[in-house]
């Protein structure tokens, strides 16, 4: 029998294995004996903890997106304003981690299978409506109810809009330069909206 945390452990070990895996070779290219190769664990755990491929894909996927999740989470928490929490989320989805060559390449090949994989596309739709949630709750916070929507739809699309141009420019060193860029144009457009707000 296991001890305990070993089989938390060795799922741990697969998951990051097949994010090495898929950043390295693709989806095409991700076998369940080269995640267990790099894993250094048998072929045979791979099938009893994720019931076979399909199964370790979608878990690695929910794993990428928990860590997003809380890195997030960190980061709104630590905010105290508005546009404080607003750029946290920013932060968080431009950050050094996310946008290392490696995870965007896993990124990339999830969101590509998401068009032929129900279980995979509704992954994507939760991580989109939490970004966009997220984005809503401190926009809410200054400016008028009927522009909040818009204004965080526009900002969740510049933030996968410098996601993706950055990740496929494989210039992992000019994430910095993006996410002051986004901070720059959600202050843009916050200022323009709550300018037109205010006039009678």
């Amino acid at each position: 029998m296991p001890r305990p945390g070993v089989e938390e452990l060795r799922r741990r070990q697969l998951v990051d294995a097949t994010i090495s895996t898929i950043g390295e070779n693709g989806l095409g290219g991700t076998s369940l004996a080269e995640v267990a190769r790099r894993a250094g664990l048998s072929v045979g755990l791979v099938s009893h903890y994720f019931d076979g491929k399909n199964g370790l894909l979608e878990a690695t996927l929910r794993t990428i997106l928990a860590r997003l999740g809380a890195e997030a989470r960190r980061r709104f928490e630590r905010a105290d304003t508005p546009r404080q929490r607003i750029r946290a989320i920013v932060d968080a989805n431009l950050s050094y981690e996310q946008l290392d060559p490696e995870l965007g390449a896993v990124w990339l090949a999830f969101w590509a299978e998401a068009l032929h994989s129900d279980r995979l596309r509704r992954i994507q739709k939760v991580n989109q409506r939490r970004l966009y949630s997220n984005l809503l709750y401190a926009v809410r916070e200054l400016v008028a109810p009927g522009e909040a929507e818009r204004v965080a739809e526009t900002v969740a699309c510049l933030i996968d809009g410098v996601w993706l141009r950055s990740t496929l420019s494989g210039q992992p060193g000019t994430n910095r330069q993006s996410r002051a860029m986004v901070h720059e144009a959600v202050d843009a457009i916050l200022d323009a909206t709550i300018r037109e707000g205010s006039k009678p």
